[in-house]
């Protein structure tokens, strides 16, 4: 078995991101497929960084969905008996069954079943500095390689940060408000970070609200927030202040065109020759999200 084959699976978040620029420029003639796995619960931003990404690394991304969605595995087998009735019970930081089933299992099942006679290298965006907070995915895919390019090369925040920056890429526009990349409803969010979900998507807050189940006399509190429910956060909101970057404009994406970086990337993505700068133009589409277009 001489076959290989390289995956980088895309979060959405920057550092993923910032792996695919990484991984274009180290090793321009590795032939890379990208994915991205959709829990049907991301952030509109997520959708747009996504589309950026295509657009300026001019590349191709795979979408994976499973096979069920959020909602099933919510009403019909995370559950849990109380003596008041039987209620849905959310995941937690001690029990992350929702990365599990919407993210890691489609992405396994994807790989065993589009390479079945190959050995697939997996590359994995974390960091040298949060190596040790951080194992990446588990498999049982013999088969299933994971790398680590960022860890092996000693590259931290900073690195991913200068990365984006060259490329042209930037962050998401969610970071103005948020620390991670994830579904609206990632219980990872602090309470300021909820508020900026009610903020930026009022829809989505309410609808993480209906996903809650609060009956404190009853002992039965399945909430996203630890000790408070996101209705009693929203009465509480003025005790929580904005943070000074919020809703700091994350979309100007000018890049200098001596950079070292976007030549390697135009010399990639133009097949040599051209301009030696990376221009991006966004534009709405009728459905209300932004597309980014690179000419």
């Amino acid at each position: 078995m001489g076959k290989e084959r390289h995956v980088v699976a895309l979060s959405g978040g920057k550092d993923s991101a910032a792996l695919a620029v990484y991984l274009k420029h180290k090793h321009p003639d590795l032939d890379v497929e990208y994915v991205f796995t959709d829990t049907g619960c991301e952030l509109p931003e997520t959708y747009e960084y996504l589309d950026r990404i295509r657009a300026v690394l001019n590349i191709d991304i795979t979408v994976i969905k499973p096979e069920k969605g959020w909602d099933d595995y919510w009403t019909l087998v995370k559950v849990k008996e109380t003596p008041y009735g039987i209620f849905p019970y959310l995941p937690s930081p001690q029990q992350r069954w929702c990365t599990e089933v919407l993210k890691l299992q489609p992405y396994e099942q994807w790989v065993a079943k589009t390479f079945t006679d190959c050995i697939v290298h997996s590359y994995v965006g974390i960091r040298a500095d949060e190596a040790a907070d951080r194992k990446g995915m588990v498999t049982r895919n013999p088969l299933l390689e994971t790398r680590f390019p960022f860890i092996e090369d000693g590259l931290a925040l900073k690195d991913i940060e200068r990365l984006l920056t060259d490329s042209g890429l930037g962050l998401p526009s969610y970071y103005s408000w948020r620390k991670r990349s994830g579904c609206y409803f990632c219980f990872y969010q602090s309470k300021r970070e909820w508020l900026g979900l009610w903020r930026h998507h009022p829809d989505l807050y309410y609808r993480a609200m209906e996903y809650e189940t609060y009956l404190p006399e009853k002992g039965i509190v399945f909430t996203w927030c630890q000790g408070i429910s996101l209705g009693e956060l929203l009465e509480k909101r003025d005790d929580f202040a904005i943070l000074p970057e919020e809703g700091k404009n994350n979309t100007e994406y000018t890049v200098s065109p001596d950079n070292k970086l976007i030549k390697t990337l135009s010399h990639i993505n133009q097949g040599g020759g051209g301009s030696n700068s990376v221009s991006v133009s966004i534009t709405t589409r009728s459905d209300g999200r932004k597309t980014a277009e690179a000419p």
